[in-house]
Order: C-alpha cells, then sequence, then structure tokens
C-alpha cells in the first residue's frame, strides 16, 4: 500500500533499458513498485508468460477472475503503448487509503519539430500542443535540460465483449507527459497516466522523481545537458 511517507518513492531501481536516438543515449531510473510490461518482446508466447508473471507480482492472493480481468487489462494496454510507440513501459497496482490505484509509465522516441535548435523545438512542442486544445502546457527545467510538460485528461474505453453487462465502457485517464527536445531532433516522450482519481497526487509525485532522473549521455559516454548545448 502506498502511504503519505514518500520516502519509498524515491527511484531506486534503474530501467532495465537506455532508448538510444543514434548518437544520443537516454537513461532514467523507476521505483520498484512499477513493474516492466513487455512492450518490446517479439516473442508472443514469451510476452503471454511475462504477462502471467507481471499479473501474479501483482496481485498476489486474488483469485483466478480478478487475475485473469488484470492480465486481459494489461494485454490492452500493451497494445495501447505499442500503437502510442511506446519502447519503454511499466505499470504499478497498489492502493491509496485502502483505494485501489493503478498507472502506467511509458518513454518513446519521435521526431521532433524542424525547429533548429532546442530552444525553438521546445516552442514549437509547446505551440503544437497549445493548438490541440491542451490547457496546462508549460515549459520546464529538468536535470537533463529544457523539457515541455503537459497535463490532461482523456477518454479511454473498454471493449463490451470484456464488460459483464456486454456494453463497451468508456472513462477518463488524467496523465502527465513530458517532452524533452535532443540535439540530434528527436525528441524523448515520457508519460504517466492513472484512471484512478485517488492515486494521483501520489502518482504524479513519482513521476516528478522519474523525469527529474532522466539523464543523456553521448556515445562515448560523456553526459550530455541540452540547455548548455546553446550557451
Amino acid at each position: 500500500m502506498i502511504r503519505s511517507d514518500l520516502s519509498p518513492l524515491v527511484p531506486l531501481q534503474a530501467a532495465p533499458l537506455a532508448l538510444h536516438s543514434g548518437d544520443i543515449h537516454v537513461r532514467w531510473v523507476v521505483p520498484e513498485i512499477f513493474r516492466d510490461l513487455p512492450v518490446r518482446e517479439a516473442d508472443a508466447e514469451r510476452a503471454v508468460d511475462l504477462l502471467e508473471e507481471l499479473v501474479e507480482k501483482c496481485l498476489p492472493g486474488v483469485g483466478e477472475e480478478g487475475k485473469t480481468q488484470f492480465g486481459v487489462m494489461c494485454a490492452l494496454c500493451v497494445d495501447a503503448l505499442l500503437a502510442a510507440g511506446a519502447e519503454y513501459a511499466a505499470i504499478c497496482v497498489s492502493a491509496v487509503d485502502e483505494m485501489p490505484c493503478t498507472a502506467t509509465v511509458y518513454a518513446s522516441l519521435i521526431d521532433g519539430p524542424d525547429a533548429g535548435n532546442i530552444r525553438g523545438m521546445v516552442e514549437a512542442i509547446m505551440s503544437d500542443l497549445r493548438r490541440t486544445g491542451m490547457d496546462e502546457v508549460s515549459e520546464i527545467e529538468l536535470p537533463c535540460g529544457a523539457a515541455v510538460s503537459c497535463i490532461g485528461t482523456r477518454e479511454e474505453h473498454i471493449p463490451g465483449e470484456l464488460v459483464e453487462s456486454g456494453e463497451g465502457l468508456t472513462y477518463p485517464t488524467s496523465y502527465i507527459r513530458i517532452y524533452v527536445p535532443l540535439p540530434n531532433g528527436a525528441t524523448l516522450v515520457m508519460e504517466m497516466a492513472t484512471p484512478t482519481t485517488a492515486g494521483w497526487d501520489i502518482f504524479s509525485t513519482i513521476f516528478g522523481n522519474v523525469v527529474s532522473s532522466i539523464r543523456l549521455f553521448h556515445a562515448d559516454g560523456s553526459p550530455l545537458i541540452t540547455s548548455e548545448v546553446e550557451a
């Protein structure tokens, strides 16, 4: 159970994979309460095995029906994350004040706007997000350099065949997404999303710790801070 003491939420576990964008390597750390989702497992049978292991670790002592429902949810989550281009993803299942809560985190690399430099990319990303109607868009400064933060809510859908009533279910999911433009023209995207309102404060705190841990490196292993590139 997640409690008000935030000390266990400080990231302790290194992410198992770095993302590579050409000559730039991206690393971060995640707290142990998040467990990896097999978004990049090419072997279908191995992916199923990993999902089954995930369910057992997240829901020890829960009956088969509950595990099956959670397993299906995870499988749907993997499909959605792959559609979003996720190269790394993890899920947390816990409780806040005895209320069951869940959240996902994913990271991906996308082509950044053709804006010439980091400052131009930041401004272009903010402009594009505001044009889509996002209200909470802001520039932030992370230890790795300049970034853009976007906070919002979207509608998620569960197909009718997975709902007892047979009717599809739509529900709101709150999220925080950050964009870190890189000097080679790519952009790191990282997002935390949760459909459980009770967990928002805790999960957003966790995510703040995760994005603050992002570090960039040149191919030779030397550190890269984007704010210093144009200094």
